[in-house]
Order: structure tokens, then C-alpha cells, then sequence
């Protein structure tokens, strides 16, 4: 199994400049319905200090960042960035739960530049070292699938990132994979997408609650974790290559919440 070892703007300037929008377009598509599953089942406002949108597309670099609260969910980004025309784009749909439970926070990340890409993963709310029952229920059962991936799929090469804290991040289950743009690959992505995300709505309707007295913790490093992530994406640089310092700030602020006016959930 091959694997990729690039930054993400070294992988950009090393490709030749092209029209990537109808790939695009298609994996907007595929966040767009695992969003209306999570809509579905969670009751979710839209926070006010959510950026929106911004830049110029289509004419030139754009995006948007929304940001969603309720009564189960901390903190949900429904997000894009990047220049289609001029073979980038960074797509987002994450989805962290709030202290009621303990089932792992939701991340799913999908890019082109102009090669396909994507992650996704389970965030722990436990170390798995520490906590066996926490490994046991929610990533022991997804070890075969996982293997089974990596075997039987060899045009997805596997990506290691060159940041030393983004590979600590990751849980034993994760997926982190370039692939060409064709169109199954992007079939066998959303297949994935979708048996994931079920999986994840299941766990969250299983889940026992969390004793009142240890939601404060729980809530406190769900945000640690979150802010930490947001603020050390080595993709960011591509928000300050569009956008400037001052509004990439701003975006990686929506990322994590630091500018949100609705209350978190307790």
C-alpha cells in the first residue's frame, strides 16, 4: 500500500491548475445528505456568530461556514472553502455531541486538490488506552471493516499528514485517503459516508447518559479537543492564502466556537 507524505498546499502547487467544480458539486452533494440524516434526528439552530458566507465565488475563491447548536449537540460545522475553478476545495461536516452522552464526536472532511480526498473518523471522548470499555464498544467492532478497506480498495492511498499533532488525533478506525476523482471512487466514499454516519446515529440513540457530576469534564475537553484540532489544521495556511490572516482567524474561530452566541448544551 502506497501512501502520500505532502502538505496541502505542496500538493496544490505541484498539480496542474484545473476546473474541479463538477467533483465538487458532488461531494457537496454527499455532505448534503448525511446532513439531512443529522437534521433528521437532532434539533439544531443555527448559531448568529456563524461567518456565513464569503470571498467571491464563483467568479473566484469562496466559501461558507454555518454553525449549529440544540439540545444534543455542542457544536455541528457545515462548511466549505476553497477556488473550484482553480482545482481546490476543502468540505466539512462535523458534528460534536454534547456532555449527555459518551458516544464519539462525528468528523468528516473531504477534499480536491485537484485529486480527491477524504477523512473520517470517530473522535473519542475517552483515552483508549485508559478506558478498554470505551474502545471495546465503539472502535473493536469497526477493526475488520476498517482492514477490509485498506485491502480491497487499492486506489485509495492512504495519507499521512506531515503535522505531528493531526496524526495524534486520529483514532485507530480513521480513514485518511487520496484517490482519483473517477466517479466510483466517489460512489465508494459516499457508500462509506453513509454506513458510518448510520452507525453513528445508532450509538446515539443506544447511549446510557452521562452521571450529571461528570459532564462539566466531559464538556471541558470536548472543547479543548476541538479548539486544538481547529487551530493546528495545516490546511488553514490555504484560508490565509485566499482570505487573509484576519478572516482565516475568524474562520477557525467558527470552527470551534469562539465566537458563538448560543448557550452549549449541559
Amino acid at each position: 500500500m502506497k501512501e502520500t507524505l505532502q502538505h496541502v498546499e505542496q500538493m496544490l502547487d505541484e498539480s496542474p491548475v484545473i476546473d474541479v467544480t463538477e467533483t465538487f458539486e458532488r461531494l457537496d452533494g454527499i455532505l448534503g445528505e448525511l446532513r439531512a440524516k443529522i437534521d433528521a434526528r437532532f434539533e439544531l439552530v443555527r448559531d448568529p456568530g456563524s461567518p456565513g458566507e464569503y470571498g467571491t465565488h464563483p467568479e473566484g475563491a469562496g466559501g461558507r461556514l454555518d454553525a449549529y447548536a440544540g439540545p444534543e449537540i455542542d457544536w455541528l460545522v457545515h462548511s466549505w472553502l476553497g477556488n473550484p475553478t482553480a482545482s481546490f476545495a476543502n468540505l466539512h461536516l462535523t458534528a460534536w455531541l454534547g456532555p449527555q452522552i459518551r458516544v464519539p464526536h462525528l468528523g468528516i472532511a473531504l477534499l480536491v486538490w485537484p485529486d480527491g480526498w477524504f477523512y473520517q473518523d470517530f473522535i473519542p471522548r475517552a483515552s483508549l488506552t485508559q478506558d478498554g470499555g470505551h474502545f471495546d464498544r465503539y472502535y473493536a467492532p469497526l477493526d475488520a471493516a476498517w482492514l477490509a478497506f485498506k485491502e480491497e480498495n487499492p486506489e485509495f492511498v492512504w495519507f499521512t499528514s506531515r503535522a505531528a499533532f493531526i496524526r495524534a488525533s486520529l483514532s485507530p478506525n480513521a480513514y485518511c485517503y487520496s484517490f482519483p476523482r473517477a466517479r466510483p471512487h466517489l460512489d465508494t466514499v459516499r457508500d462509506l459516508l453513509h454506513d458510518r454516519v448510520d452507525r453513528w446515529l445508532e450509538w446515539v440513540d443506544e447511549a446510557e447518559p452521562v452521571p450529571e457530576a461528570e459532564r462539566t469534564d466531559l464538556a471541558a475537553a470536548d472543547l479543548a479537543a476541538r479548539r486544538n484540532i481547529a487551530e493546528r489544521d495545516p490546511a488553514n495556511v490555504m484560508g490565509v492564502r485566499y482570505f487573509g490572516q484576519e478572516q482565516t482567524d475568524r474562520l477557525v474561530r467558527g470552527l470551534w466556537g469562539g465566537d458563538r452566541e448560543l448557550p452549549r448544551p449541559s
